[in-house]
């Protein structure tokens, strides 16, 4: 069976991926902590210095335009955002600034970023990125790295240039987002790779996240997804800070509504010699495979640790229980699937 590079290495050393790619907005002047409290779902008031969450931005309909992982770095607060609506974001920002002093700067081009995932990646990461000039510190403890809450991070720098080293479970393994200057990339991504990580490319690093069960934005969650479809609820969305965009139809759902929605999105494991289904493959139950859709594909691929096709999807509540049968029906092959719960791995996880 084929095995993509990187695969190994992430998950039983460590592998590096260029997420330089990626969104980097920074929110800066002395109202920015309460200007995103109004506009993003979790509570960004709650984050001190060093610390982060992640968070969604709705429509005043409860629909995502957007997730986000926000950081708090002592001076601003930086928003990881996907590179399709980065722009969007900003303009959207700057727009709802009113009377507050805050500026809303798009930082893509000026910071790069690493993501380093593996057992072996906090190792990797406490060689390579030193403690800051002036704290008396000569390295950064690996069990320090290890034991930090998803979203928590660390100053640090290389060479003297600066980085934030943050803690980051997308894989379902230890991991770390890594963020440096743009001058600073090159010589930092060869440092980590001499360390030991190994490259891993964007292909190799979904069927990762997906075998980790992570749904991601704009491919299982778009702008028609409400958070709780996505199941992200408990990570994303703080029900007891104020007002924000969207809060009125999540705090009915989830209280008059007792959390019911019309579709979820759930885990799907296949016969292990069955297809892999496409994106957007239509799923039905076997005793209606020829007949209406009950839900459909977002992502999917085979899982060389499984040695089956697995895939996450959106079904109709009533049928989202473990165990339910399922079709996956594509232009050329139908595969016989179940519904699973959560991760597809019993992955460990650290901090």
């Amino acid at each position: 069976m084929f095995i993509p590079n990187g695969y190994h290495s992430a998950r039983h050393a460590a592998a590096i991926i260029d997420l330089s790619a990626r969104g980097r907005i920074v929110v800066t002047g002395e109202d920015r902590v309460s200007y995103l409290q109004g506009l993003l779902s979790n509570d960004i008031a709650a984050l001190e210095p060093g610390h982060g969450c992640y968070a969604a931005y709705l429509t005043p309909q409860g629909r995502m335009l957007a997730d986000s992982s926000v950081l708090n770095l002592r001076d601003a607060l930086l928003l990881d955002v996907h590179s399709s609506i980065t722009a969007m974001l900003v303009d959207r920002f700057r727009e709802l600034v009113f009377m507050e002093k805050v500026t809303v700067e798009d930082r893509t081009t000026a910071w790069a970023a690493f993501g380093i995932h593996g057992p072996q990646s906090a190792r990797i990461v406490s060689e390579v990125v030193k403690p800051t000039t002036g704290t008396g510190l000569t390295r950064i403890v690996t069990d320090e790295l290890e034991n930090l809450p998803e979203y928590r991070h660390m100053a640090g720098q290389h060479d003297g240039i600066p980085v934030v080293a943050v803690r980051s479970d997308e894989i379902g393994e230890v991991g770390f987002v890594v963020y440096t200057d743009t001058e600073g990339a090159r010589a930092l991504g060869e440092a980590l790779a001499l360390a030991g990580a190994e490259t891993l490319d964007l292909e190799t690093f979904d069927l990762l996240r997906l075998e980790a069960g992570r749904p991601v934005f704009p491919v299982d969650m778009n702008q028609e997804t409400i958070p709780l479809e996505a199941g992200i609820e408990n990570r994303a969305i703080s029900q007891s800070k104020g007002c924000y965009v969207g809060q009125e139809v999540i705090v009915r759902i989830l209280h008059r509504g007792q959390g019911r929605i019309a579709r979820r999105l759930v885990g799907l494991s296949f016969e292990p010699n069955s297809a892999t289904p496409a994106a957007g493959a239509v799923l039905t139950t076997p005793q209606e495979s020829d007949g209406k859709p009950v839900g459909a594909i977002t992502s999917a691929a085979h899982s060389p640790a499984l040695e089956r096709p697995i895939a996450l999807g959106y079904i109709k509540r009533e049928l989202a229980e473990v165990g339910t049968e399922l079709v996956a029906v594509g232009a050329e092959h139908r595969s016989s699937g179940v519904v699973t719960s959560g991760s597809f791995l019993r992955l460990p996880r650290a901090g």
